[in-house]
């Protein structure tokens, strides 16, 4: 999907790119590629791959979820950004914060948000058990999201306790989704959330499967969730 791909693909899903904004995700695949070359960012690195496999797959999750809202996102385990970064460039007045456990990945999208000229986004160096636990974060944000991150009986413990009651956790995954979400349906209801929408679709041109899971927060997360840093994916709530 080269950039023109791109822009007609998301123009038919009703999501109007100006050349401003064109010119954004080129500085972001550039830049994506250069520091790649000094610090493991990703294994995706030709134009084409970047446009679909992670500025197409990321915004994806706009065709089932209405990110038009002013609202607040946060992205767990964002790595290189995805999913938030390429939102935020389709929709410039998301508030977007990150949290990550790798210094250097901040390094790069607090110099990735700067050579994108970024308003409305922070980057925090935390691990997420820890972060969901801090009382400025905890069930304070309208929307988190994570791309590829862990399994859902996993995702669910460090995402649902960041949202806010009324809220969405949006987890974006692969063709196991099915399978990932009947293991986590204890850890879901547990952790105050409640499965809203599932969305199956094909990446267009090489058919990978996707799917978006809409989950809603309900009611409140037990206090002792997130349980200590590494204890989720060793013995998840199954």
């Amino acid at each position: 999907m080269n950039p023109d791909q791109f822009k007609a693909a998301l123009a038919e899903k009703g999501i109007l790119l100006s050349e401003g904004q064109m010119d954004q995700y080129k500085i972001y695949f550039e830049t994506l590629v250069e520091w790649n070359e000094k610090m493991n960012l990703t294994a995706i690195t030709a134009e084409e791959e970047v446009y679909l496999k992670h500025f197409y797959d990321s915004i994806s999750a706009a065709f089932y979820f209405d990110f038009t809202k002013q609202i607040s996102i946060c992205d767990v385990g964002a790595g290189a950004g995805f999913p938030s970064i390429p939102l935020k460039i389709a929709f410039p007045h998301l508030e977007v914060t990150i949290v990550d456990s790798l210094n250097k990945r901040i390094t790069f999208l607090e110099h990735l948000a700067s050579e994108l000229g970024l308003k409305g986004t922070r980057f925090v160096h935390d691990r997420a058990e820890t972060f969901g636990k801090k009382p400025e974060h905890r069930e304070q944000y309208d929307v988190v999201m994570a791309r590829a991150v862990a399994r859902l009986s996993v995702l669910s413990e460090l995402c649902l306790p960041l949202v806010k009651i009324g809220g969405s956790f949006v987890a974006m995954k692969g063709a196991q989704a099915e399978e990932e979400l009947q293991a986590a349906k204890k850890a879901v209801f547990v952790l105050g959330g409640n499965l809203a929408s599932v969305h199956a679709f094909s990446l267009p041109g090489e058919g990978s499967e996707r799917n978006i899971m809409v989950i809603s927060k309900d009611k409140k997360t037990p206090k002792q969730y997130p349980r200590k840093p590494g204890t989720p994916n060793k013995n998840p709530i199954e």
